[in-house]
């Protein structure tokens, strides 16, 4: 399968946009890609800032589906925390967790990349 190669604008409208064009490339029903998608490109709003460039790169290859969102950003780890009962944010990162194989972060001086693989589907 061809890659499908985002560059975007990391701003809200550009979260469902992305879900729909992964769910476009693979022709599928992906619920666990497009939420991946969905909480990657959400962390870069939130952590690194609305408006920041972002490329985001999904492949398929081995029965494995790998997402890719690369920005120019500062290192900024993701850390896995357990969000309280009262607590607005922080669980979208364990909740990714809980679905992918493996996931991290790949840093370098033009920025990072964070990453995510998931079985593919059946």
């Amino acid at each position: 399968m061809t890659p499908l190669r985002l560059e975007l604008i990391a701003i809200p409208k550009a979260v469902p946009e992305a879900r729909r064009a992964v769910r476009e490339h693979l022709g599928v029903p992906c619920p666990d890609v497009q939420l991946c998608v969905s909480e990657l490109l959400t962390n870069v709003i939130r952590h690194v800032g609305e408006g920041t460039p972002v490329s985001l790169l999904l492949t398929r290859a081995e029965g494995r589906t790998r997402i890719e969102v690369t920005d120019a950003g500062p290192c900024t780890w993701l850390v896995l925390r357990e969000a309280g009962a009262e607590d607005e944010t922080g669980r979208g990162l364990p909740l990714l967790d809980a679905l992918v194989l493996r996931w991290g972060v790949e840093q370098d001086t033009d920025g990072k990349t964070v990453w995510c693989e998931l079985p593919d589907g059946p």
